[in-house]
C-alpha cells in the first residue's frame, strides 16, 4: 500500500466514524420532532399498526452536507484532505434526488414527470467521466462514446435510485441492503486505486449505517422517498463515474430481479384483472404468532415468507444473505 492509499484509507475510516456518530446523535431528537409534528406513517407489519416517523433520510443527506462543509473548511485551512470534483458532483446529484424525493413525499408528481426530471438530474456527472469504455467479461473493452455520457450515465443513476426505492417495505431492508452495497463499493474503489467519490461515499455509508441502527427491527424511523432516492443516486453515481458498470449491475441483481418480478405482476394483472392471484396489493399482514402472511410471491421480499413461516426480521436477514454473494462476486469483476 502506497503512502497516498494509506492516507485515503485513514481519511475514509475517519469520515465513516464521524458520519456514523453524527447520524446516531441526530436521529433521537429528529424522531421526537417528527412524532410531535405528525410526520408519521403506519408500520403495516406490526399487529398494533403503530405509527412510525418517516422522511428520516433527511438525516443522511444532512450528514453528507455537514461532512462536505467540514471538508471545505479543511481545504481553506490548507489541511490535507482528499476531496475531488467527483465528490462534489455526486453530492449535488444526491441532493437533487433527495429533494425530489421530499417533494414526492408531499405531492404525487406522477411517474412520467419523475422519470423525466430524475434523468436530467444526473447530467452533472458527465464532467467527471474519465473514460467511456465499458469492460465486458470474456469480451473486452468497448468504447460507448457519447451514448455512455448522455444515455447510460443518467439512465443508470435513475434506475439504481428507483431499484433501491422499490426494494423496501420491511424494517431495515432498504437501508441495510444499501449499507451492504456501499460497503462493498467502497472496498472495490480502494482495491482498484480509483479515488474519486470515496469521500462522499464514506460519509453516506457512515450516515446510513447510523440510520440503520434506528431503522432495524423494530423500526423507530423510516427512510421515506427522500432517503431511498438519495442513497440510490449515490450508489448509481459512484458506479458510473468509476466505470464499474458491469460489477455494479452484479451487485444490484437482487434489486433488478425484484423489479422484474413487479413488472411481471403488473402485466399479469392487466391481462387478467379479475383473477385474484394477480390482484395488486401493497402490503401483507402479521399472523398471531408474529410470522408474515403475504398475498403472493411476486416481489423478492415476499417469496420466502409466502412459502415458509418466518418473521419480518428473518425475511430481512435472508435478503441480506442473498445480496452479499453478488457483492462479493462483483469484487472480482474487472472495471
Amino acid at each position: 500500500m502506497t503512502p497516498l492509499e494509506l492516507e485515503i484509507l485513514t481519511e475514509s475510516t475517519i469520515v465513516i466514524l464521524v458520519s456514523l456518530g453524527i447520524s446516531i446523535a441526530a436521529l433521537p431528537p429528529l424522531i421526537k420532532r417528527l412524532e410531535k409534528s405528525g410526520t408519521v406513517t403506519i408500520d403495516r407489519y406490526k399487529r398494533d399498526n403503530r405509527l412510525v416517523p418517516t422522511r428520516g433520510g433527511l438525516v443522511i443527506l444532512g450528514v453528507a452536507f455537514i461532512i462536505a462543509g467540514i471538508a471545505t473548511l479543511c481545504e481553506h485551512l490548507s489541511l490535507p484532505i482528499h476531496v475531488t470534483g467527483t465528490d462534489w458532483a455526486i453530492l449535488i446529484v444526491s441532493g437533487l434526488f433527495g429533494a425530489f424525493g421530499l417533494v414526492d413525499d408531499f405531492v404525487d408528481v406522477g411517474r412520467p414527470v419523475k422519470v423525466f426530471m430524475l434523468f436530467f438530474f444526473s447530467y452533472r456527472l458527465i464532467f467527471e467521466i474519465n473514460s467511456t469504455a465499458v469492460v465486458f467479461p470474456l469480451i473486452g473493452a468497448m468504447d460507448m462514446g457519447a451514448i455512455y455520457l448522455f444515455l447510460i450515465v443518467p439512465l443508470y443513476v435513475l434506475v439504481t435510485a428507483n431499484l433501491v426505492n422499490m426494494h423496501s417495505g420491511f424494517n431495515g431492508l432498504a437501508s441495510g441492503l444499501s449499507t451492504i452495497i456501499m460497503g462493498f463499493l467502497l472496498l472495490k474503489l480502494l482495491l482498484s486505486g480509483y479515488h474519486g467519490g470515496i469521500f462522499i461515499l464514506s460519509s453516506v455509508f457512515g450516515a446510513t449505517l447510523g440510520f440503520l441502527w434506528y431503522n432495524r427491527y423494530p423500526a423507530r424511523i423510516f427512510l421515506g422517498n427522500t432517503g431511498s432516492l438519495a442513497i440510490g443516486a449515490v450508489i448509481g453515481a459512484i458506479i458510473v463515474v468509476s466505470g464499474f458498470i458491469i460489477s455494479g449491475f452484479v451487485m444490484l441483481i437482487p434489486h433488478t430481479v425484484n423489479f422484474l418480478m413487479y413488472v411481471y405482476w403488473r402485466v399479469m394483472h392487466r391481462l387478467h384483472p379479475a383473477d385474484r392471484r394477480w390482484r395488486l396489493e401493497k402490503f401483507g399482514r402479521v399472523r398471531a404468532d408474529g410470522t408474515l402472511e403475504v398475498p403472493n410471491p411476486l416481489t423478492l421480499k415476499w417469496v420466502l415468507p409466502y412459502y415458509f413461516r418466518m418473521t419480518e426480521s428473518q425475511a430481512v436477514m435472508c435478503m441480506y444473505a442473498l445480496s452479499i454473494p453478488f457483492c462479493i462476486a462483483a469484487l472480482f469483476i474487472h472495471g
